[in-house]
């Protein structure tokens, strides 16, 4: 857990942390947010996913918090603050603290910012990557600009519930002509019986993973066959093996589809091996 975070202009301890009673996010889910990877105390893509904080925030007409600059600055020393070696880093960007009203506050009105680290311990994501995890299917429900990183994620954690209380990891969204969208907090991936690695284009029907694309990187480097397109629930069933992507997971084997084996119910070959090389490609910089 984060001892210190950084909320609206000061460094707190956590626990006297708070949220304004009429903060935007708080009341409409009115903002967006990222997470970063702490790898070896190293930030992980950290351009790459505030370029993406930029554009989410654009999106929703909510201006920068601060300069690019002091936002990294404030990342990096939040980090060393709660002494996080691996781990990860969140960033929340809303609206601001405002009379409530649906329609936006005063061009006045400054935006939210808290940002918060925490530690994670390898060996366990290690170990949860050689097992391989399970995930389920569930109706698409959601709105459809999820390409917008925003903090409105009812249908998410509804998804995400599920597959606990079903044994899965992870719950896969399939949206109403039988597709794969993404999962509740990962991307979404199959390799096919041809060795053909497929994943949907990033367009307003999934989030543009951070993960993902060093995953492409990855795949452009070593001349994989891939193939961006959707795929059907069907497809993902009689795959050869299939993963997650998210800096929360990085690569991550799936085993099962609701309830049956992917493959032959173990991590495959492409997905282990993406995963042993995700860092080497990954833009990484010294906390």
């Amino acid at each position: 857990m984060s001892r210190v975070a950084y909320v609206n202009g000061r460094y707190v301890r956590h626990a006297e942390a708070a949220v304004h009673i009429e903060d935007r996010g708080y009341q409409f889910a009115d903002g967006v947010y990222e997470v970063c990877e702490i790898w070896n105390g190293r930030i992980v893509d950290a351009r790459r996913h505030l370029d993406r904080l930029e554009r989410s925030l654009s999106e929703l007409s909510i201006r920068m918090p601060m300069g690019r600059a002091a936002l990294e600055m404030i990342l990096r020393e939040v980090v060393r603050r709660n002494l996080v070696h691996d781990g990860l880093v969140y960033i929340q960007v809303t609206r601001g603290v405002a009379r409530r009203d649906h329609v936006f506050p005063s061009a006045d009105t400054p935006p939210a910012l808290v940002v918060t680290a925490r530690s994670a311990r390898p060996e366990v994501a290690e170990k949860a990557a050689e097992a391989g995890v399970g995930v389920i299917s569930v109706p698409e429900n959601r709105w459809d600009r999820v390409d917008i990183k925003t903090v409105g994620l009812l249908p998410n954690v509804l998804a995400k519930q599920k597959a606990k209380e079903a044994g899965a990891k992870e719950a896969w969204f399939i949206d109403r002509d039988g597709f794969v969208t993404e999962g509740g907090s990962t991307n979404a991936w199959i390799v096919t019986k041809d060795n053909v690695l497929v994943t949907r284009p990033a367009d307003h029907g999934i989030l543009k993973g951070i993960t993902r694309q060093v995953v492409l990187d990855m795949v452009e480097k070593k001349g994989l066959a891939f193939e961006e397109r959707p795929f059907t629930l069907e497809e993902a069933r009689e795959a050869k093996e299939a993963f997650i992507t998210a800096a929360s997971t990085l690569v991550m084997p799936v085993v099962s589809l609701d309830g049956k084996p992917v493959g032959n119910g173990h991590p495959g070959e492409m997905s282990r091996d993406l995963r042993a090389g995700f860092h080497e490609m990954a833009e990484s910089e010294p906390v």
